[in-house]
């Protein structure tokens, strides 16, 4: 399906390019601008970023690891 109509850009493309960044560097940040990058294009209008961000989370190598620890102790209630 067509995601981005001003960079011709798929859903498969995205989610190969997510794949493609996610076995290159497990913990990489993959954000939609390098996306963008990864496949060579620059964004345009904007007006697919919410269907670019819905394909790109829908995508199984998305996530990024265990999730972090909360590091933080709970604050204490006042009496």
């Amino acid at each position: 399906m067509m995601i981005c109509h001003c960079q011709s850009i798929t859903d498969h493309e995205i989610r190969a390019a997510v794949d493609w960044m996610r076995a290159a560097d497990a913990d990489t940040v993959i954000t939609p601008g390098r996306i963008y990058r990864a496949l060579g294009k620059r964004a345009d209008c904007g007006g697919c970023l919410p269907l670019f961000l819905d394909t790109m989370r829908q995508s199984e190598s998305l996530p990024v690891g265990a999730p972090v620890p909360i590091l933080r102790r709970p604050a204490i209630a006042a009496r």
